[in-house]
């Protein structure tokens, strides 16, 4: 098998296996605030919204040194050691207790931060300038397959149902955590190719070398490199503008991961569907995430025309969702109580509407995350496991944050804040994806001098 065949099923390997991993993740945090809700009157007392912004806060704290810890163990076992984080703390709902529930969640904010660096280093040693793009897409598409499956059972269980019982929370979570097993160790199937991106195989051979091992100076010496790396990158004009981009997907993450289904849940004007209406608004997160990551993989091999035009169809239709969010769900619903909401916004509630701002929301996410991570493979191919450092570290910081300014805020005020951000996110990653040729043209011809 030659060295592109590899690669190819590299990346195949790579997005099964992050789909089923965030199939239960994902699933797992859309549900997360629901069934807490119910579990409130017992001895737990949580918030899903607090947890979310103690992983973002922790998973973007750890990315200062997640880049040394792949350069120290290679991409491969640290994925499998975040995964094995990401199962333990969907196994905690089976039976939670509320210390257990924010170890966990501080756990798994230094596991996702370790698990996104090495995904980054993965993709770029798999990939070059002609293949980041597709690869970045199919990526993309297979993770999204995670948005379609659990939440499709969610819909169906959860039909007709106004109160979570401890049965069918024990029922889901444990078939959640034996789908995120699965995904872990799917990891041991990704082969290192016999060829990768200059640098990037001194990051990912570490395993393979035997003198790399017996020498615990030489790697000190890459893990503080790595470090070095990710703080003189953070500096830079390319990472500072794309900094404002990342930062709103940071927000808009958190919004259709945890905010939107819950959302939907409270607005008791949606009756007995009101729960079961959760799952299927992250079916379709998840078909326009599939739909989008798909076309623009494909299209990225012949885009004469660049990144640029994908993004803002992304924030075009971003927009179009917000205004239709804002006009359709009452204002309270992000912060109403167990029993919901009865209040109604400029219209009354529409669950086809609902349904179809979940879509747009997909769909517009994965315009600008397989454009970030097909425009920092490029610019950063020597690079990669920093530039994807920080890159988690921005939308990390961002997502803790509007998980806890999402238990106080009502959806108006979240709304505005992801279109302003929005805004000045899509004009930055346009002042990126002009200068991005003379970049990498000037780091070519630096780095053969």
């Amino acid at each position: 098998m030659n060295s592109e065949t590899i690669k190819k099923l590299n990346i195949f390997i790579l997005g099964i296996a992050f789909m089923f991993l965030f199939t239960a993740f994902q699933t797992c945090g859309n549900i997360a605030q629901t069934v807490i809700t119910n579990l409130n009157h017992t001895d737990f007392h949580g918030s899903g919204y607090t947890s979310m912004a103690v992983i973002y806060g922790v998973f973007s704290a750890s990315n200062l040194i997640s880049p040394s810890v792949v350069a120290v163990v290679g991409p491969q076992f640290s994925m499998f050691f975040g995964g094995i984080f990401y199962s333990i703390y969907i196994g905690m709902f089976i039976q939670p207790s509320t210390g257990t529930f924010y170890a966990a969640s501080v756990f798994l904010g230094i596991a996702a931060a370790i698990l996104w660096t090495a995904q980054g280093n993965c993709l770029t040693i798999n990939s070059n300038a002609d293949t980041i793009g597709r690869n970045s897409g199919i990526f993309w598409a297979l993770l999204q397959f995670s948005l379609f499956f659990g939440n499709l059972y969610i819909y169906f269980a959860w039909q007709g149902k106004t109160y979570i019982s401890e049965s069918d929370r024990r029922t889901v979570f444990i078939a959640l955590t034996v789908i995120s097993l699965v995904g872990t160790v799917l990891f041991f199937l990704i082969r290192t190719p016999d060829e990768s991106n200059s640098e990037e195989v001194e990051v990912s051979a570490s395993v393979d070398d035997p003198v790399e091992h017996t020498s615990g100076r030489s790697l000190i010496t890459r893990a503080v490199d790595a470090f070095k790396r990710s703080i003189s990158l953070c500096l830079t004009k390319e990472i500072l503008l794309l900094s404002i981009t990342t930062a709103y997907t940071g927000l808009e993450l958190t919004f259709f991961t945890g905010v939107y289904g819950t959302c939907i849940g409270a607005v008791n004007k949606f009756g007995t569907e009101e729960k079961s209406l959760i799952g299927l608004s992250g079916i379709f997160i998840g078909i326009g995430e599939i739909l989008g990551g798909g076309i623009f993989g494909l299209l990225s091999k012949n885009n004469r025309f660049g990144r640029n035009p994908v993004v803002m169809l992304g924030i075009g239709v971003h927009f179009i969702a917000f205004y239709l969010i804002f006009f359709n769900l009452p204002n309270d619903a992000p912060i109403a109580s167990m029993s919901g909401t009865d209040s109604i916004a400029y219209m009354e509630p529409s669950k086809e509407v609902a349904i179809f701002c979940s879509f747009l929301l997909g769909f517009g996410d994965s315009c600008f995350n397989t454009q970030l991570l097909s425009i920092l493979g490029y610019l950063y191919s020597e690079d990669s496991a920093p530039a994807f450092a920080v890159f988690k570290f921005i939308q990390s910081v961002c997502a803790a944050v509007a998980f806890f300014y999402s238990n106080y805020l009502l959806l108006q005020w979240q709304l505005l804040i992801m279109v302003v951000v929005g805004f000045f996110g899509t004009i930055s990653f346009f002042t990126v994806e002009w200068d991005a040729p003379a970049f990498v043209a000037k780091n070519t011809e630096y780095s053969s001098i």
